[in-house]
């Protein structure tokens, strides 16, 4: 069953978004499996833009590997072996096994991947949003994991 997690009051959703994706690379790459340490980042087509944007100047000197996958784009074999897929449809890269979801509706796909994890500012458009996804996963009978950023 897919692990959920909700990181809470994060200052800056997009910056902390980052910081989890660089901690989910890490644990993946420390035990050595290259799927591991993929993962899939959903949201609208302006998010992910806006993510891409935040992952080019998250830090001076540490570079996240990404690209933004267009819906039905094939890849060659070289840019399937990046570890982080920014798609607006989870079925793009539902063979990665972490999805960092950054969308207001409920991810759609969630189910074929190991995690799930969901990072909520503290603005109140996106608590209400984040609530509605969070009854929409509990309702399915998922177990969800909640941390407190900051505390």
């Amino acid at each position: 069953m897919t692990e959920i997690l909700f990181y809470f009051n994060a200052p800056d959703r997009l910056a902390y978004a980052c910081r989890v994706l660089r901690k989910a690379l890490r644990v993946g790459a420390q035990d050595g499996s290259e799927l591991t340490a993929g993962v899939a980042v959903t949201g609208t087509a302006s998010m992910l833009a806006r993510f891409d944007r935040t992952l080019w100047n998250f830090e001076a000197l540490e570079f996240i590997p990404h690209l933004i996958v267009p819906a039905g784009a094939p890849l060659d074999a070289r840019r399937q072996r990046t570890p982080v897929w920014l798609v607006e449809r989870a079925e793009q890269a539902s063979h990665l096994p972490v999805l960092l979801h950054l969308g207001d509706e409920p991810a759609e796909g969630f189910e074929s991947f190991e995690r799930l994890i969901e990072v909520v500012s503290g603005n109140a458009d996106e608590r209400i949003a984040a609530r509605s996804r969070l009854k929409h996963y509990k309702a399915r009978g998922y177990e969800i994991r909640l941390h407190e950023v900051g505390a």
